[in-house]
């Protein structure tokens, strides 16, 4: 970020980005600053999508077993987090593409690229809506539970 002056990175913009933000962001960022997103940044992401695609992915199912859903369609909710880890992995490969590319043909890269970090963004919003709502069920469950005690 010390490099960007202050422009937020690809995979840190959750509503997307332009073709023409990123050759901003890769002029600003300059030949340290890109190597150091390369080298620095992207291998740190790319334990991440892996964890939040298993963990969340888990936590969901446990939900949804509390709740008494394992075996409704419901449970396809549980691949929210996959998808959003597999687009988070795709959207790092567009990344990495770009910056070993930079300047030359970004464009339909980052379009492409932008994509994916729209998915990601949107299975993950959908993913924690759906794991929050799932938590007042079981809350209201336990609730009606001891009252009804």
């Amino acid at each position: 970020m010390q490099f960007s002056n202050g422009m937020k990175l690809l995979d840190m913009m959750p509503s997307g980005y332009t073709p023409e933000y990123v050759s901003k962001l890769f002029a600003t960022l300059g030949h340290e600053g890109r190597r150091l997103y390369l080298w620095n940044q992207i291998p740190i992401d790319m334990v991440y999508p892996f964890l939040f695609g298993i963990c969340y992915s888990l936590l969901l199912i446990y939900f949804f077993k509390k709740i008494n859903r394992l075996n409704s369609k419901i449970l396809y909710l549980g691949i929210l987090p996959i998808i959003a880890g597999i687009a988070d992995y795709t959207e790092n490969f567009g990344i990495i593409t770009m910056l070993n590319t930079t300047p030359e043909n970004i464009q339909t890269i980052a379009q492409l690229t932008n994509v994916f970090t729209l998915i990601k963004s949107i299975a993950s919003t959908i993913y924690f809506v759906i794991l929050l709502v799932t938590i007042i069920v079981l809350l209201a469950k336990k609730m009606k539970k001891r009252i009804s005690k």
